[in-house]
C-alpha cells in the first residue's frame, strides 16, 4: 500500500511478531509498514484511514471485525497468540513489549546460528513467537549447559533443543506446528 511506513517493525499493527518470522528473517518482507510486503493488507488500509495508528489496539474500534476467527489459522508466521500479544503490548506498554520480543529474537539468533541443522527454522521461529519468555530462557540455560559439557554435532545439538521446547511446550500445553487452512473440497 502506497504511503504505508511505521516506525515499529518488529510488532505489526495486527499483533503479528515481525522479528520472529521466517519471512523477514530470510529477508523476504520488511515488517509491517517497512514500506514492501504484503501492501494490500486490509488492516494497513483501515490504519490509514484512522489516523495512522501504529497498532490496532490504540483504535477506538478495537477489537473489530478484522479480527474475526484470525488466531484460528496460521500463514507463515504463527497467529495462535496474536490477540494476546496485542492485549499484553497494550498492558505493559509497547516499549516494555518490544524489549520482551528483543530478548526473544536473540534466544532465535543463538538458536539458528548454533543448533540449527538446516531443517529447524520455522519451529523455531514458531516455538520463539509462541513460548514464555521466562521459561525460554531457562530451557536455553539448560541447553547451554548440557551442550557445553560434551561434544555435540549441530544435528545432536539440534535434536536436544527440539526435545527441549517439545518438553517446555507439552507443560504449557502450546502446539508447536502451522496451522494451515483445510483446502475446500468441491
Amino acid at each position: 500500500m502506497k504511503n504505508f511506513t511505521r516506525s515499529n517493525l518488529t510488532f505489526s499493527l495486527c499483533g503479528l511478531n515481525c522479528s520472529l518470522c521466517p519471512m523477514k528473517l530470510g529477508g523476504y518482507c520488511p515488517g509491517c509498514g517497512g514500506g514492501e510486503g504484503n501492501q494490500s493488507c486490509s488492516i494497513a488500509k483501515c490504519s490509514l484511514e484512522h489516523e495512522r495508528i501504529e497498532h490496532c489496539y490504540l483504535c477506538p474500534k478495537y477489537p473489530c471485525s478484522h479480527y474475526e476467527g484470525v488466531e484460528e489459522y496460521d500463514s507463515f508466521i504463527t497467529h495462535q497468540r496474536q490477540l494476546r500479544d496485542l492485549e499484553r503490548a497494550q498492558e505493559i506498554g509497547i516499549e516494555a513489549y518490544s524489549l520482551e520480543q528483543l530478548r526473544k529474537r536473540e534466544i532465535l539468533d543463538l538458536l539458528l546460528s548454533e543448533f540449527n541443522d538446516g531443517r529447524r527454522k520455522t519451529f523455531f521461529c514458531i516455538a520463539v513467537n509462541l513460548l514464555d519468555l521466562t521459561d525460554l530462557e531457562i530451557t536455553m540455560k539448560q541447553l547451554l549447559e548440557c551442550t557445553s559439557k560434551e561434544s555435540f554435532t549441530v544435528k545432536q545439538k539440534s535434536e536436544k533443543v527440539v526435545e527441549l521446547l517439545n518438553k517446555l511446550a507439552s507443560e504449557q500445553e502450546v502446539g508447536i506446528k502451522l496451522r494451515k487452512k483445510p483446502s475446500e473440497t468441491k
